[in-house]
């Protein structure tokens, strides 16, 4: 059974971070395992929240005690998301050469949170500087939107063949496959949504119809499953496909719905069975 280490925040109402990331995984049939960064009464859209930030010196006695059960070699992947300091950053990176120590064949796929159109940057100063130059040498999958694409790579990119240079160069500093969640792109065909997959063997794209709302938490929800679907396939065009899939069709039942808040729970059928499918297409 495929098993994976998510250290990402926690909500008690809605779903984002862990919150989002965690059943998907398991209605997948992943065995995933939560480690929680903070856990706040809702995401912080909404412009109020309570509860704690949890320290880096606890995220780490968690890790600690779980390798104390002997397990962490059963980890295949570790997962991560939104890091509030670099301090936590530095421990989920410690995270995860722990976990290569107990299973060298672990990988570590990194959504880098970093901001979106519209909103830009939205994380505290240090953690976008963090992540270009100290984790994403470190990962072998990122997964970042438009914008975080964009900021990276200091670029920007408007076309296709803009956007697949500026993951080559993401590509050249480490990750063996980079995954751009939501790109729209101006030689795209009108009111499309592209997703787009590089790695060393080739690039691919799925177009899917543009939802025109924002949907929070739904980067998380495709970086876990894109993640579990690699690795049950190894195969990134296959994985693409899946993912594009099953994200879309729960953004379209919950924009139908008009719900603020991704229906994870209701329309957790479109995760396994989606009603809508897309074929990746080699670019």
């Amino acid at each position: 059974m495929t098993t994976i280490l998510s250290i990402q925040s926690s909500v008690a109402y809605g779903h984002v971070g862990n919150s989002a990331a965690s059943f998907p995984l398991m209605r997948l049939g992943v065995e995933v395992w939560p480690v929680i960064t903070v856990h706040f009464s809702n995401h912080t859209g909404y412009g109020s929240w309570r509860g704690p930030l949890l320290a880096a010196g606890d995220i780490a006695d968690v890790i600690k005690g779980i390798d104390e059960r002997g397990v962490l070699g059963q980890v295949d992947a570790v997962l991560s998301g939104y890091q509030g300091a670099e301090d936590v950053g530095a421990q989920v990176l410690a995270a995860f050469e722990l976990v290569k120590q107990r299973n060298p064949k672990a990988i570590y796929c990194c959504d880098p949170v970093i901001g979106d159109e519209g909103r830009g940057v939205y994380v505290r100063p240090g953690i976008p500087e963090f992540f270009r130059d100290t984790v994403i040498p470190r990962a072998q999958i990122i997964t970042p939107n438009h914008f975080e694409l964009d900021y990276l790579t200091g670029r920007t990119t408007r076309t296709l063949a803009d956007v697949l240079s500026a993951a080559q160069e993401l590509r050249a500093k480490g990750p063996e496959v980079v995954l751009i969640t939501s790109t729209v792109l101006t030689d795209a065909a009108p009111n499309t949504l592209t997703m787009l997959v590089v790695d060393a063997a080739g690039a691919w794209r799925v177009d899917t119809p543009l939802i025109d709302r924002a949907f929070t938490g739904s980067g998380d929800v495709t970086a876990a499953l894109f993640l579990a679907n690699y690795l049950s396939t190894r195969d990134c065009a296959a994985a693409l496909e899946s993912t594009a899939a099953s994200v879309y069709s729960l953004l379209k039942a919950t924009a139908d719905a008009g719900s603020p808040e991704l229906l994870l729970v209701a329309a957790q059928e479109q995760l396994v069975n989606p009603e809508f499918t897309f074929s990746a297409a080699a670019v």
